[in-house]
C-alpha cells in the first residue's frame, strides 16, 4: 500500500557506501513503491515494518535522480551528481552498474542487489517475497576476457538456485544483455 508523504523521504548517507532512510513511515512508502531498500533485520517483511530501511548506492542514487528522495549527510543535502561522484570512488565500476540498474527499472523491473548469488544483481518480475528472483546479472566490462570455464561457473550458480543467468556489458554507451538458459540432456 503506497503511502503519500508530506515531504520528500530523507536518505541519511553514513560513510561513503551506507545510507538509511531513518523515518519508518518514509521507509514503508519507499519500500512498498517498488521494493527499493531492505528493512533493517527483516529483508523480506511480510507486513509493514517498523525498522529504518537500508539502501543500496545504486538505489538511492536511482531515487534521488528520479527526485523521490534527497541524501543528505549531517543534515546537508546532497545532490545526486555529488553522491554519484562519492560512489564513483568508493565502488569499482560504479557508473557501469548504475546504468545497467536504471535500464532494468525502467524496463519494469524490481532490481535487488545480488551479492547472495555471487553476482552484480538479482532481477524480479514482481518482487521479493511475490515471486522468486527468475534472473541474476553479472555486469562486465567490454574490455575483460571472458572464459569458457568463467561461463560453465556462472551457469552453475545460477542452475544452483534455479534462475537464468544474464552477462550485461556496456558497447559503445549501448546496454547489452546475453541470457544463459541451462537444462539438462
Amino acid at each position: 500500500m503506497k503511502h503519500p508523504l508530506p515531504q520528500k523521504p530523507v536518505a541519511e548517507l553514513l560513510d561513503d557506501n551506507r545510507l538509511v532512510i531513518w523515518d519508518i513511515e518514509q521507509a514503508r512508502s519507499i519500500y512498498n513503491s517498488n521494493f527499493f531498500g531492505k528493512p533493517l533485520g527483516d529483508p523480506r517483511p511480510k507486513e509493514d515494518f517498523d525498522t529504518p530501511l537500508l539502501l543500496d548506492p545504486v538505489e538511492a542514487l536511482y531515487l534521488a535522480e528520479q527526485k523521490i528522495i534527497k541524501i543528505q549527510r549531517e543534515k546537508t543535502d546532497i545532490s545526486y551528481k555529488k553522491f554519484q561522484k562519492i560512489a564513483e570512488k568508493t565502488f569499482k565500476e560504479f557508473n557501469e552498474k548504475y546504468r545497467v540498474y536504471k535500464d532494468l527499472r525502467v524496463r519494469g523491473y524490481v532490481v535487488t542487489p545480488g551479492i547472495k548469488y555471487g553476482c552484480d544483481f538479482a532481477v524480479y518480475e514482481n518482487g521479493p517475497g511475490l515471486d522468486h528472483a527468475p534472473y541474476v546479472v553479472q555486469i562486465i566490462d567490454s574490455s575483460e576476457q571472458l572464459t569458457a570455464a568463467d561461463i560453465v561457473k556462472a551457469g552453475r550458480l545460477a542452475t544452483t538456485v534455479k534462475k537464468s543467468f544474464i552477462l550485461s556489458t556496456i558497447v559503445n554507451e549501448e546496454i547489452r544483455y546475453l541470457e544463459f538458459n541451462w537444462w539438462k540432456a
